[in-house]
């Protein structure tokens, strides 16, 4: 999976498109992620002796391809193309403007 905690996405597929957020949350091994204030559902609690009953509304995941990342750059969603560093770490580089894609890799160099 290419994309981090953190990522400003765009859902591209579902009831939510168009939406952006930030990805709160990733599941590897199910290609999940979570994404702030998108796919919101509603979870009843019934009431017990010490609490009345309420609504929690939460994030539910949804498939990672179903999301793009946004370039913070061209401000546009975009693929992820990686480039190998000197130090033989590699980078995530948008594929339209070619600008990093790391916050924290860019400040380093």
């Amino acid at each position: 999976m290419k994309l981090k905690l953190n990522d400003t996405v765009q859902v591209v597929a579902g009831k939510d498109r168009s939406k952006k957020g930030k990805i709160i949350k990733i599941d590897r091994k199910k290609n999940r992620v979570v994404v702030e204030k998108t796919n919101m559902r509603t979870k009843h609690v019934k009431k017990t002796n010490e609490k009345a009953g309420s609504k929690i509304t939460y994030e539910a995941s949804m498939d990672a391809s179903n999301v793009m990342i946004v370039c913070q750059h061209c401000n546009k969603r975009v693929r992820i193309a990686y480039k190998k560093l000197k130090n033989g770490k590699k980078e995530r580089i948008c594929r339209k403007c070619k600008e990093t894609l790391d916050k924290e890799v860019k400040g380093k160099n």
